[in-house]
């Protein structure tokens, strides 16, 4: 007769992230707060603005926001093509912390910035104006349509095998409040008649 309690297994969480985004760069940062404070596995996959707006009518400035994100995406999925998924768990931050927190828009310079904070080779950096690592950025954002559907984007968060479209966030929950909306983000997802819970979102974004 077993005298202890068997541990509960680590949740693995995977986001699907587009480095240019920045309600996927908060999304991630809150789920950094939770993996601070709570066992859980988190990796990365890249979910492509460019790729799932790339035929769609859009404003001028989001077309142009758009036709830019290729670039830090496609060298996401050529680090973690070549160098595994704990490399893109490197450079994914190590973008964002340039592109949003710094403000940071010219890619030409962060990206090889970040790729030399994140340890890797800096050809890297030309992934970003070839179209060769498009067919797997395509089936990676095709993997997390299919989890959530086609009309959602980024970030969408797989929490062991509970996939859902957000949380999309202004600021970045921390402490107790994190793992609140953790809990409550991953208990809501798993019911299988949940589908939108949305409101007007106000005010500026905060990457404090």
């Amino acid at each position: 007769m077993e005298d202890k309690l068997t541990a509960a297994p680590t949740p693995l969480v995977t986001a699907y992230v587009d480095p240019s985004c920045p309600f996927a760069w908060i999304t991630s940062r809150w789920l950094m707060e939770v993996a601070r404070l709570r066992p859980i596995t988190l990796r990365y996959e890249v979910l492509s603005l460019a790729v799932i707006n790339e035929h769609r009518e859009l404003e001028p400035w989001y077309r142009a926001f758009n036709d830019r994100a290729w670039g830090p995406a496609r060298v996401c999925v050529a680090a973690a093509s070549q160098h595994g998924p704990a490399a893109l768990a490197r450079l994914y931050p190590a973008l964002g912390r340039r592109i949003h927190d710094g403000g940071n828009k010219d890619f030409d310079v962060v990206i090889p910035a970040a790729l030399a904070e994140a340890g890797l080779p800096a050809d890297l950096a030309d992934a970003a104006h070839r179209s060769d690592v498009d067919p797997e950025m395509r089936a990676s954002t095709a993997r997390a349509q299919q989890l959530v559907g086609e009309e959602l984007g980024t970030p969408t968060i797989v929490v062991d095998d509970v996939a859902f479209f957000g949380p999309v966030l202004t600021s970045i929950p921390r402490g107790a409040e994190a793992l609140r909306v953790f809990d409550g983000a991953r208990l809501l997802a798993g019911c299988r008649a949940f589908s939108e819970l949305k409101r007007a979102r106000g005010g500026d974004l905060s990457f404090a």
